[in-house]
């Protein structure tokens, strides 16, 4: 017992060691203004400069306040000392003229870093005029999202909240080794093409003990991401936790040793699902594993869509050439908003292999849901209902 406090306290010692040993810098000292009126870029991108010249440890410090950031803005790596560090107190906001950001990528972009801690802070992209503008049918830009990590390393956001993006609240680009936690993305369930985070091209990313409101996917996972693990996340209103779209183009590296463990959804559109498009492609959705789920009033709890060809365009052959195989859903329950709870349309040139179903208990109006499968092959074990699928 003496043995295990002498190590504590010896690990609390190096924690504290490390954290005072950082040089912290204030970006109000630097001149910047908290008042959400006055564009605090250069500022912010001279503390950047600064803790990545610094040849100790730095640590870029944001307090409580509101921080106009008008344009969009790039943290490069590139010539980093040290792994870099900020901490958010305050909100860090768009102008009300979206147009500022609205015809780039993103709003707030980090690439080339390797090491880099993010806790706390919101950030408000002030999305709903774009979003209005899309519904009117006028022209209006594509937007931009939020916050973007591209081919960075050893990434860690924490307690960080997102809210009112005008497209994609977060993306993970081209990185590995990323893990998100106690993350908060929040926006209408009306609000378009607004989705939670999008992982494309990346491996080992983690999503942990987040929550996500939005008008898109949850969580959507694109071409190229391997090893990736979510968990303890609640959504809703949104499109669920989504792999794809896959399959637009036709050499595309495949998805592949995906968990989703602990998810609530509620009054979403989907829950788990798979959405590939109808066309040719040689890419791939394989070892996924969707455990310990509870739904509520979802209206496609379990998807598999092989079909997804909006207005019938772009599609010549209208058959995908995703390959899905060894996906396993697992202690699933809860309740549908639509009759049939579970839905597996598999490719009818590759089918899907390897589908398992477990305990898997939904209903619809407190009576049993119903199921509908084409070109899916595999087993069920344990309580099923809907039943006779597979």
């Amino acid at each position: 017992m003496a043995y295990f406090l002498r190590l504590t306290l010896f690990i609390i010692f190096l924690v504290n060691s490390a954290l005072a040993a950082r040089v912290s810098i204030n970006v109000l000292r630097l001149g910047a203004r908290a008042d959400g009126r006055t564009d605090v870029s250069k500022v912010f991108l001279r503390a950047w400069n600064s803790a990545c010249a610094s040849t100790r440890p730095a640590q870029i410090y944001v307090p409580r306040g509101r921080y106009l950031i008008r344009g969009p803005i790039v943290f490069s790596g590139h010539n980093c000392k040290h792994s870099m560090f900020i901490r958010i107190q305050g909100t860090i906001v768009a102008s009300t003229n979206y147009n500022l950001i609205a015809t780039n990528g993103n709003w707030i972009k980090f690439e080339n870093v390797n090491g880099l801690s993010i806790s706390g802070g919101i950030i408000d992209a002030k999305g709903a005029a774009l979003w209005n503008c899309k519904k009117s049918g006028n022209n209006c830009p594509a937007g931009a999202t939020s916050i973007g990590f591209y081919s960075s390393t050893n990434v860690v956001v924490s307690r960080l909240t997102s809210i009112n993006s005008q497209m994609f609240h977060m993306i993970v680009y081209k990185c590995r080794t990323v893990r998100l936690r106690g993350i908060k993305i929040l926006a209408l369930g009306s609000s378009p093409n607004t989705d939670g985070i999008n992982v494309q091209l990346s491996s080992g990313v983690s999503i942990f003990n987040s929550r996500i409101s939005t008008g898109d996917d949850c969580v959507s996972i694109g071409p190229g991401t391997t090893n990736t693990w979510i968990e303890n996340v609640f959504c809703g209103p949104g499109h669920g936790i989504s792999i794809g779209s896959l399959g637009w183009d036709l050499h595309e590296p495949g998805v592949q040793n995906l968990t989703v463990k602990s998810v609530a959804f509620r009054n979403s559109d989907n829950g788990v699902r798979i959405k590939t498009w109808a066309r040719s492609s040689n890419g791939f959705v394989r070892d996924v594993l969707f455990k310990n789920i509870a739904m509520s009033n979802v209206k496609n709890p379990i998807l598999i869509d092989q079909d997804y060809c909006p207005n019938n365009q772009d599609c010549p052959g209208k058959v995908s050439g995703i390959k899905i195989s060894n996906v396993r859903y697992q202690d699933i329950r809860g309740s549908s908003a639509t009759p049939i709870a579970v839905q597996l349309q598999c490719s009818k040139k590759y089918p899907c292999s390897g589908i398992r179903l477990q305990d898997v208990v939904l209903t619809y109006k407190n009576q049993a849901a119903k199921a509908s499968c084409a070109n899916a092959g595999g087993t069920a074990s344990g309580v099923i209902k809907p039943s006779g699928c597979l």
